[in-house]
């Protein structure tokens, strides 16, 4: 038989049982608060459109307006030698999303045309790479895309979503699968169409005048050809034609639209309420997983031309509605750190911030330039080897495990986010492919001085035009350049006559010794080196080239996402909300 309790025993008994109650109500009700690991954090990754370095406020711009960023460059890390993988969209994007540079999945161009050019090709991110979203959805994270996506949707029907962000490891998917154009705004200053109809009705007088050819020649029994390559032939003379009369007028229908999930939402977007759509895609989403981990792409859609820009920010910069645009674009980069900390999230986010390349020095209308400034840097959007044209911002907060208020000069890549977003959730990096990233922690916590990219290789297409060399043992850049681009007008820094920088043919010199620039020394890329000039001159031109080559091992053939075939218009593959070709809707219509 059990003796009973005194009295004053059981009252200790009880407190101690209430004690425990309320440490499991505590850790019930607010897990996060309470039992969070802060080694695996959510992660913000914000990436503006065509910002040049030079436009924002923490690295040297003191006219246009830009305090949420600064105030992220404050509480963080700002890295002043951040470096896209290619000067243009797509490429850039491949890159950032794959840590790969652009040429191993097939996301270099070798034509003029560099980026994906229509919603309704076939070409994209091909569905056997493996995108940090993808490794992200493994480890447990809830994951969005917010925003553009500019690589690819379908391959074979209008239905496969091959390409598509959901394809790529992301839960949920609100934006643009194209880009911004001056189409989508009804502009009388067309963006695709000016730089397509030539071509395409080029191309098509070509096919036609073969076909009228071999038909007349297989009639007249002149040579033998088989009646199923002329067909073959004649199909795609028609595709061509097709594009070129789709580019006149209909490219605000097949290009301008919004998507939710697999599901058009609005075909042609209403642009007046993209910018507050979007915002509230990406509150709302981090509302609905403050209990969980989750990633957020916030791909922003300022500050591509045509810039647009809600009422209450116009007229409000100094800097016509460029600068409009991007203080527009600040506002809504303060709006989502707010909800962060609204959500008592900010210990336990890392905040990542960037531009996918340099700003656009070539987009004007009229007197009025509509693109981003670079800063000191030479070179702008669509120029692989300059450094206007790949160095853009970078920021990375996270309190609390970060140093605030630090600069990091050392070479780095926005194909780095990969690896060190990976390896805070907990995954893997692919072992079965070329990676070219590497982890950025050491270097944004300090327990290592040095970049650990030794070679940084500077495309333009699929066409090498400078590397990058960070000398570990003096911590010397240096940079030479084996292409460049031809300027039109030669002293305006830009190819104002063609629209962009071409890669190849033309309209770029090639040269041989390169040209070599000290970076350390002369960032600006002002005064090119020679052996007169400089005693390691032979010795840094050498190494260079054996890292080329070196690199060139390591590449290897893959199908070609932007080749002529893959980036032409494809009606079967055009996402369509009706009927095509009757492709109207907007959700906000429906009853």
């Amino acid at each position: 038989m059990y003796p009973f309790h005194k009295t004053e025993n059981n009252e200790a008994y009880r407190e101690k049982q209430r004690r425990c109650l309320k440490i499991w109500l505590i850790l019930c009700l607010f897990p996060r608060t309470c039992v969070s690991n802060p080694s695996k954090p959510n992660f913000l990754l914000i990436l503006a459109d065509d910002l040049g370095i030079g436009d924002v406020g923490c690295y040297g711009n003191d006219t246009i307006r830009t305090p949420n960023i600064d105030g992220l460059a404050k509480d963080g890390v700002r890295l002043t030698q951040h470096i896209a993988a290619a000067a243009v969209c797509t490429p850039s994007r491949a890159a950032f999303l794959t840590g790969r540079y652009p040429i191993r999945s097939g996301m270099a161009s070798s034509t003029e045309r560099q980026v994906l050019f229509w919603n309704g090709g076939s070409g994209g991110l091909p569905p056997n790479e493996t995108t940090f979203a993808r490794i992200l959805h493994q480890q447990g994270y809830s994951t969005a895309l917010v925003g553009k996506w500019h690589m690819g949707v379908n391959c074979k029907t209008r239905h496969d979503h091959c390409h598509h962000p959901l394809n790529h490891g992301f839960d949920y998917f609100y934006g643009m699968p194209f880009t911004l154009l001056n189409e989508c705004q009804g502009s009388d200053d067309p963006e695709l169409a000016k730089s397509l109809q030539d071509t395409y009705w080029f191309y098509t007088q070509m096919i036609i005048l073969a076909v009228f050819t071999l038909v007349i020649g297989k009639l007249a029994n002149l040579f033998p050809v088989k009646w199923k390559i002329i067909i073959c032939l004649a199909l795609c003379g028609l595709l061509h034609f097709i594009s070129w009369f789709s580019s006149y007028g209909f490219t605000k229908h097949w290009n301008c639209i919004l998507m939710r999930n697999h599901d058009i939402t609005e075909q042609p977007m209403n642009l007046q309420k993209t910018t507050s759509n979007m915002l509230k895609e990406a509150i709302t989403f981090i509302e609905r997983n403050k209990h969980r981990p989750f990633l957020l792409f916030v791909s922003l859609l300022h500050v591509h031309t045509p810039l647009i820009t809600t009422e209450k920010f116009q007229g409000r910069s100094r800097h016509g509605l460029y600068g409009d645009n991007v203080e527009e674009m600040d506002w809504m980069v303060g709006k989502l750190l707010d909800v962060i900390d609204k959500e008592n999230l900010k210990n336990t986010t890392f905040v990542y911030f960037a531009s996918d390349h340099g700003g656009f020095l070539e987009a004007h209308r009229g007197n009025s330039q509509l693109g981003g400034w670079n800063g000191i840097y030479k070179g702008g959007k669509g120029m692989g080897g300059w450094e206007g044209g790949i160095r853009v911002p970078g920021i990375v907060r996270w309190p609390g495990v970060l140093p605030a208020g630090t600069v990091i000069d050392e070479p780095t890549s926005l194909m780095d986010i990969y690896p060190t977003v990976v390896q805070l959730a907990g995954g893997t990096v692919p072992q079965d492919r070329a990676m070219d990233g590497h982890t950025l922690l050491p270097l944004l916590q300090g327990t290592e001085q040095h970049s650990r990219h030794e070679f940084l290789f500077h495309y333009c297409g699929l066409f090498l035009h400078a590397v990058r060399w960070h000398q570990k043992h003096s911590g010397t850049v240096w940079k030479a350049h084996y292409a460049t681009p031809v300027f039109q007008p030669e002293a305006s820094g830009a190819c104002f006559r063609r629209g962009i920088c071409p890669c190849f043919g033309d309209g770029v010199i090639h040269h041989d010794p390169p040209l070599l620039f000290n970076l350390s020394q002369d960032p600006s890329e002002a005064n090119p080196l020679s052996a007169d000039t400089e005693p390691l001159f032979d010795t840094v031109v050498r190494r260079m080239r054996r890292a080329v080559e070196e690199h060139c091992k390591t590449l290897t053939p893959v199908p070609q996402q932007l080749s002529p075939y893959n980036n032409i218009w494809k009606p079967w593959l055009q996402p369509c909300c009706g009927t095509f070709p009757f492709c109207w809707c907007n959700e906000n219509n429906k009853t």
